[in-house]
């Protein structure tokens, strides 16, 4: 039994390791040769998510920065904190660069007796045929333009600039999310000399490198910059695919959900859904069972209403602040910094943030 993905991008190559890890056969098939990561680009990974990659998937302990402390803070407050959320023994979540851990994956991948990769660019379907089960994690090829191009999207109007920064050597385990009057700006910890920077930055905003470098060092408040490397850039929307397969071939990753960077939680979900598609195929191969068309309904019944009640709450957040950014008031803000206040409620957020929709 092969099961076949489509594409090589960072989520083809986690799946791709969680079903060889079960010893299942798996066929990647990619169009584009030499995939290329942005280096200044990394992931946020919550301490569950963290715990399962490490058992399930491959353990990534080396390659990872722990946060103990999230502060959040909003411009129209003057830099005063809105919530903090920490945990003293262990971390909130982890970073990780991108293509650190995509060269871990790709490495040992290649090790493997289950698995296989091919290039391709025929453009038919009767190459898939001989698969039961096929999983498109290629949000540009024919398939999804084909099957996949009915989605619920927003446009953010918003372009995320990431860059790394190099600073004097400080105890370095607390992230921090401004929310600025041009956009949220996240400052994430790599080591105790290297913060990476995201900053998500209205359209309406000069888009010069040098002007995003020096928003960057005016909205510092921790680190001594002594360099900040090169800027990257790409923009900003939302999506939620409508139906998240056609026959038997299965919507996966990016093509399924799209959200705004500022929670750190794009990885986050498709790591759950992993993690719920691996459930549904090992309960299914227990009991003798195929791995065809019935695994994509099933996925979708039990992930997709999660998913879009999790992105749209990270939506809200965003246009939360959006408003307040308009309308110059700092009311939304101080009713933010009540509602962190209350233990109860900052224990509910980090819950969800670890662990996604608890339903």
């Amino acid at each position: 039994m092969t099961v076949c993905i489509l594409g090589n991008s960072l989520t083809a190559l986690t799946l791709a390791k969680a079903l060889i890890n079960c010893e299942i056969d798996v066929e990647l098939i990619y169009n584009k040769k030499n995939y290329k990561i942005n280096e200044s680009r990394t992931i946020g990974i919550s301490k569950n998510n963290v715990d399962f990659f490490n058992s399930n998937i491959i353990n990534i302990e080396k390659l990872i920065w722990n946060i103990k402390t999230i502060e959040i803070f909003s411009e129209n407050l003057k830099r005063e904190k809105l919530i903090n959320f920490k945990k003293n023994t262990n971390q909130l979540f982890s970073i990780i660069k991108n293509y650190k851990l995509y060269q871990l994956l790709d490495k040992d991948l290649l090790k493997s007796k289950f698995f296989k990769s091919k290039f391709s660019t025929k453009e038919n379907l009767s190459f898939l045929n001989k698969y039961e089960l096929v999983i498109n994690c290629n949000p540009f090829n024919f398939i999804t333009k084909r099957y996949f191009s009915k989605k619920i999207s927003k446009e953010y109007n918003s372009t995320a600039y990431t860059t790394i920064i190099l600073h004097d050597e400080i105890m370095n385990d607390t992230a921090v999310q401004i929310f600025t009057k041009k956009g949220p700006l996240a400052f994430l910890p790599i080591s105790n000399k290297k913060t990476s920077i995201v900053y998500s930055v209205y359209n309406s905003n000069n888009h010069e490198e040098e002007n995003i470098k020096e928003l960057i060092k005016d909205n510092n408040f921790n680190y001594k910059i002594r360099k900040v490397e090169k800027i990257n850039s790409f923009e900003l929307k939302s999506l939620n695919l409508r139906s998240y397969y056609h026959n038997n071939i299965l919507a996966f990753g990016d093509l399924l959900h799209k959200v705004h960077p500022l929670a750190g939680q794009g990885f986050n979900m498709t790591i759950r859904d992993i993690r719920v598609l691996l459930q549904i195929i090992k309960k299914r191969l227990d009991v003798g069972l195929s791995l065809d068309s019935s695994v994509c309904l099933e996925f979708q019944k039990e992930i997709k209403h999660k998913n879009f009640i999790f992105s749209n709450g990270i939506d809200l957040i965003h246009e939360f602040f959006n408003i307040e950014r308009k309308t110059r008031t700092d009311f939304l803000s101080k009713s933010v910094k009540f509602i962190g206040n209350q233990s109860s409620i900052n224990r509910m957020f980090t819950k969800i943030a670890d662990k996604g929709v608890l339903f």
